[in-house]
């Protein structure tokens, strides 16, 4: 099912080459993760009221925690397990292939695993910011899929990943709530918050 699945939606861009060399762009390793820095950066600066800029600083920081959760699971899943990539395993005529040819592990798919932590992360206090955040996570996850580098279990697997890692950095994060207090007092000295 899941060959069938993302045979269907690569078979999407073979139609529409466009949309691959679009896709290749939008799905790069840089580019989405890239807006999803900026937006936090736009968060924790974004406004003048103390309290609701401490409160996104503070989920900043937590959705900086969840990335690093969500980078240490992928790393120790794929120390003991590794997939092949979809344009390893499948004959050359059923991929379409709109990206260079990772070597790494297929599953889980970092890419969406960095994408959703800070995602659900943000969502869990700024519905706003969380959707839009969700949305570019959904986009970029199809996307590897649609540029032929990714089953859609790995996307999937890698969503799993990063919600689990949000909500492990959620729990530290009211955990260890004085240590994030103490760290955001120290970025005042230097005129960071």
């Amino acid at each position: 099912m899941d060959t069938a699945l993302f045979k269907f939606i690569n078979g999407l861009a073979g139609k529409v080459p466009f949309l691959g060399k679009l896709y290749s762009g939008i799905a790069n390793d840089y580019f989405l993760p890239i807006i999803v820095v900026l937006i936090l950066v736009a968060l924790w600066f974004g406004t003048r009221d103390p309290q609701r800029r401490k409160k996104n600083q503070r989920v900043v920081l937590i959705a900086l925690i969840a990335i690093g959760i969500a980078n240490a699971l992928v790393a120790i899943t794929n120390a003991f397990y590794f997939r092949s990539r979809p344009f390893t395993v499948l004959p050359p005529n059923q991929v379409h292939l709109f990206f260079y040819r990772p070597t790494d592990s297929s599953f889980p798919s970092n890419f969406a695993t960095v994408l959703f932590a800070p995602a659900i992360t943000v969502f869990m206090t700024d519905k706003r910011a969380g959707i839009i955040l969700l949305a570019i996570a959904v986009i970029g996850a199809f996307g590897r899929v649609f540029i032929g580098i990714h089953y859609p279990s790995d996307v999937l697997g890698g969503a799993v990943y990063g919600a689990f890692a949000s909500l492990v950095a959620y729990w530290l994060g009211k955990l260890f709530n004085p240590v994030l207090s103490w760290l955001l007092n120290l970025m005042k000295t230097f005129y960071l918050v």
